[in-house]
């Protein structure tokens, strides 16, 4: 996004990685290892407090926010992602998906009446169709190559301000600095009271003050 801006498109394509969670537990150490692996903090306590019992609800509902446009989906799936994995919310039922929904923008009564539609039954399936005729492990990314625009230098505070809230490695990486770097740089925007962080059990995710 910050490479390529306005030449970049991207496609969201829901793969289900569960349509039924049978031991929920087993979800907490890949999820640790994950976290350990790319830096990005995460709270796996959901798995042994209140785990979801499908991934498919939350895919369906990526494919009713795409209805209100391609940011209006991005947002929502961002929302997912921080929910889930961060926050410890229960996100597979229609009231706590539309209340997702709800708390980024979205139009809750048009998401609530997508949701509850064929057509998107219909869309999540072609996604899943799409995915196993690939054989792709999940997650995956697919990308063109496009040629890069003119090259744009962010501060980690414009990262912050322009992505919202955003974690320590991404921030680093749209950067391109030096993870130490960028936290101490983040950690004194706080202290100036110009970003805000906000604690994952594993780590910190900053947004604007």
């Amino acid at each position: 996004m910050v490479d390529f801006g306005d030449d970049l498109r991207i496609t969201y394509v829901m793969g289900g990685l569960a349509r039924e969670f049978d031991d929920p537990s087993a979800m907490i150490v890949p999820w640790l290892d994950a976290a350990d692996e790319s830096g990005m903090p995460v709270d796996p306590r959901l798995w042994a407090e209140a785990p979801l019992s499908s991934s498919y609800p939350a895919c369906m509902a990526v494919k009713a926010a795409a209805e209100q446009g391609v940011e209006a989906e991005a947002r929502y799936l961002r929302a997912l992602r921080e929910g889930i994995f961060c926050f410890r919310r229960k996100l597979d039922t229609v009231e706590a998906l539309v209340e997702a929904a709800r708390g980024v923008g979205l139009d809750a009564a048009r998401f609530r009446s997508s949701l509850e539609s064929n057509a998107i039954v219909e869309a999540f399936g072609a996604d899943l169709e799409e995915t196993r005729s690939l054989g792709v492990t999940l997650p995956h990314l697919d990308f063109p190559e496009p040629p890069p625009g003119a090259a744009v230098e962010l501060s980690p505070f414009d990262a912050v301000a322009l992505f919202g809230r955003t974690a320590s490695i991404e921030v680093a990486t749209v950067c391109g600095l030096a993870l130490p770097v960028v936290e101490a740089e983040l950690w004194r925007l706080a202290t100036e009271f110009r970003v805000r962080p906000v604690r994952v059990l594993t780590g910190v995710l900053w947004e604007p003050a």
